[in-house]
């Protein structure tokens, strides 16, 4: 991940190797939080498995925060699905 932006507030994040699957549901997590102004991202090119992740923020919180606030609850949401999807497999065999 590079960060670019000179301002703490408004960041422009590029993520390496990712693509929609990430950026959208990234965006979604990161504007859940009330003090992000802006959130959106964008790929650079269709040949290249970049993405720019762009954050805003109001008031003195630097976006980098709601950034790994949104990347931890991601994960925590992965992890939930994962699991759950696991335990009903677990019951589908014990039912055969």
């Amino acid at each position: 991940v590079q960060a670019d932006g000179t301002d703490g507030n408004c960041i422009t994040f590029v993520l390496h190797d990712e693509d929609h699957t990430l950026g959208n549901s990234l965006r979604y997590m990161v504007m859940k939080n009330p003090d992000v102004e802006f959130c959106g991202y964008g790929i650079v090119h269709p040949s290249e498995s970049k993405i720019n992740f762009r954050i805003q923020t109001r008031g003195t919180l630097p976006a980098v925060e709601p950034f790994r606030k949104g990347l931890n609850d991601l994960m925590g949401v992965c992890q939930h699905v994962l699991n759950t999807f696991e335990r009903s497999m677990k019951e589908y065999r014990a039912q055969r």
